[in-house]
């Protein structure tokens, strides 16, 4: 699923306009983002969480000439599935 047939999905199930759920799944996004740039974590009962996580530098291999690379220190966002949205 896409995007744009997210959108569509989420009009469908709460009866309202495309644009209206655009907007929303756009806030959605952006509250969430903005979050997790400050360093927060987003915990949604039953979803799961998001967080930030820090992954330290390390040395890796270039698969194509074997010689060892400098991977450099990163943040990386982390979702951990909640209850019910882990699917059996």
């Amino acid at each position: 699923m896409n995007k744009s047939e997210l959108i569509a999905a989420i009009a469908a199930e709460s009866g309202i306009s495309k644009a209206d759920a655009k907007r929303a799944l756009d806030g959605f996004f952006t509250v969430i983002t903005k979050e997790l740039k400050k360093g927060g974590k987003v915990g949604l009962v039953g979803h799961g969480s998001y967080q930030v996580v820090k992954k330290n530098a390390r040395t890796g291999i270039n698969p194509r000439t074997k010689q060892p690379i400098k991977i450099a220190a990163k943040k990386v966002v982390k979702f951990k599935p909640g209850v019910n949205l882990i699917l059996k």
